[in-house]
């Protein structure tokens, strides 16, 4: 029948679910514009890097804008800067004086960087990162929020990218990446110094590089399959079980970036444990296309231990190295623990080094501290209510009298002047939808995109679950703000609708206008959405930066009694 010119009607073939295309942009938009075919199409060509490095820009004005402001020590900065400060002079945290965060404000040359060791009791790379821009520009608000803020204006040019790769449309991936410019939390987490947004950064690093490698392990499967006759490329069990799919430089580099992970926050090790399980079960889904009878049993052969010696080993050195500063160093918190502390003649002495056995003495006194850790806290919250965003966090708040700090000199009463780390309300009451809607998808649709996502929000959100006794706190939700974005801006393209149906008998597209309407009707609820979410966002931009407002209006921001 082909030969008569019959095209039959099918789905995608080998070929594209083994590789999915890009979706090719319609030049309809840019052409009604005013712009002739010509520019259009180079326009479209640039857009799969130009609009991520559109939005990254916006993003990156907005995180950095006064970045100094308020200049004070906020919330946990009081620990991570001078941490940062400690690590890039001496190598390892020293122990500051409690009064000395009033002197660092004023004159930071003035303090000097302690020699006694203080306990700390979470892994230094972050602190690391964070002491970057403190030796750049120097150790106050702007140097110590300054590498805070780049990971933050990266990462979201990297879920811009992500999302590209991941929904094979340029125009979800920006718009992933837009949604996660405007949420308050990324925002907020942006401009502070703590490690939360520096593990996000690392963990959104981790999954792109497992993206990358998903794909390019699709296409070495793709190339070593047959080709019949027709041209079309063709299952082929044995080539499915038993090729080897080489070196995967990019697994190797989710390592790194897990390792990194682990090395600022131990959170990270629950992220190493979720995407570790994802890229075997995508080796597995790729084996079965490709024609495997016995996909995990071909899997269990070939890609589980590769898999393993790629991510864990990896992620181990690189977490060993983070803490090169405190192994070379004689005065690290608990450094000669091996030597001259109990630890000293022990059995195992003959077949570890000293500082191995000083630093896993130090990782065990920490665990203990982390799981007893149980004193209450004004701003704790539970991470059940995280999601409808019932408890934020205030890291600083003041109350200017009339005509002093920006407050007008006939406003009523005190003016307020807060920095609150909440998210942005609608973004985050439409991403309860959006998780809901990828775990529907991802359950009955088998949608790969739908369950990648879900594993990343499982992975950031559930283990906090298993220690519902210990103080925790909204912020920590920073780490799967990504996976939220990329959920809602899922949920947003289900919205829009596809651009039209398949032909109809007759060869002609949509004749009754049915698919066009339901476009039509479906872009303008998601455009609706969007632009709710960025007036949300607006809106609450006063709380975001610390700006000075009238009572009145702060009270008007404040929609739930849990906020206050």
């Amino acid at each position: 029948m082909r030969r008569f010119g019959h095209v039959p009607r099918t789905g995608p073939g080998l070929r594209e679910r083994l590789v999915p295309p890009y979706a090719r942009a319609s030049p309809r938009l840019w052409q009604g514009l005013g712009l002739p075919p010509g520019a259009a199409d180079r326009l479209l060509r640039l857009a799969p890097w130009g609009g991520p490095l559109l939005v990254a820009l916006v993003a990156g004005v907005l995180r950095f804008w006064n970045l100094g402001s308020p200049h004070a020590v906020i919330f946990d900065e009081t620990y991570y800067a001078k941490d940062a400060w400690s690590l890039i002079h001496r190598g390892y945290e020293g122990a500051w004086p409690k009064d000395v965060d009033a002197t660092v404000l004023q004159d930071p040359g003035a303090v000097a960087v302690p020699l006694n060791a203080g306990y700390v009791v979470h892994p230094p790379m972050g602190k690391w990162v964070i002491g970057l821009g403190e030796w750049f520009f120097g150790f106050d608000p702007f140097g110590w929020r300054f590498m805070v803020a780049v990971c933050g204006t990266l990462s979201v040019l990297m879920l811009c990218r992500i999302g590209r790769r991941l929904f094979r449309s340029t125009f979800l991936g920006c718009l992933a990446g837009g949604l996660m410019a405007v949420d308050g939390l990324h925002f907020v987490m942006s401009r502070t110094a703590l490690l939360d947004q520096v593990l996000m950064f690392f963990v959104l690093a981790a999954f792109g590089c497992l993206l990358i490698d998903r794909d390019r392990a699709r296409s070495r499967l793709a190339r070593a399959l047959p080709v019949d006759a027709d041209g079309v490329l063709r299952p082929d069990a044995r080539v499915a079980a038993t090729l080897r799919l080489g070196r995967r430089p990019w697994r190797l580099a989710a390592g790194v970036m897990l390792g990194l992970a682990a090395a600022t926050k131990w959170n990270g090790l629950y992220v190493m444990a979720a995407f570790g399980l994802l890229t075997v079960a995508w080796d597995v889904g790729a084996r079965r296309v490709a024609g495997a009878e016995r996909p995990f049993r071909a899997v269990l052969r070939r890609d589980v231990l590769p898999a393993f010696v790629s991510v864990v080993p990896v992620a181990l050195a690189t977490y060993v190295a983070s803490w090169t500063g405190w192994i070379l160093s004689d005065r690290g918190y608990y450094r000669n623990w091996a030597t001259t502390g109990e630890g000293r003649g022990s059995s195992w002495s003959w077949l570890f080094p000293e500082w191995w056995r000083s630093l896993w003495h130090y990782e065990s006194e920490v665990y203990t501290f982390h799981v007893n850790l149980t004193s209450g806290h004004t701003y704790e919250s539970n991470p059940w209510s995280w999601i409808v965003l019932g408890r934020p966090v205030s890291y600083f708040y003041e109350s200017p009298a009339q005509g002093k700090d920006g407050c007008p000199v006939d406003a009523a009463e005190k003016c307020a002047r807060e920095v609150l780390a909440i998210g942005t309300p609608l973004l985050w009451w439409a991403g309860c939808l959006a998780v809901l809607y990828v775990l529907w998808r991802w359950s009955y649709r088998r949608d790969w995109r739908a369950g990648a996502i879900a594993c990343g929000i499982a992975a950031g959100w559930l283990p906090w679950f298993l220690y519902q006794e210990r103080t925790i706190f909204l912020f920590y939700a920073v780490v799967f703000v990504p996976f939220l974005c990329l959920a809602v801006a899922m949920m947003i393209g289900a919205m829009a609708g596809p651009a039209a149906g398949p032909p109809g008998p007759d060869g002609v597209v949509d004749p009754d206008g049915r698919a066009e309407r339901r476009r039509t009707i479906g872009a303008i609820g998601a455009g609706v959405l969007v632009l709710l979410i960025v007036w949300n966002f607006i809106y609450f931009w006063p709380l975001f930066t610390g700006e000075t407002i009238p009572m009145d209006e702060w009270r008007s921001r404040m929609w739930l009694d849990t906020w206050v």
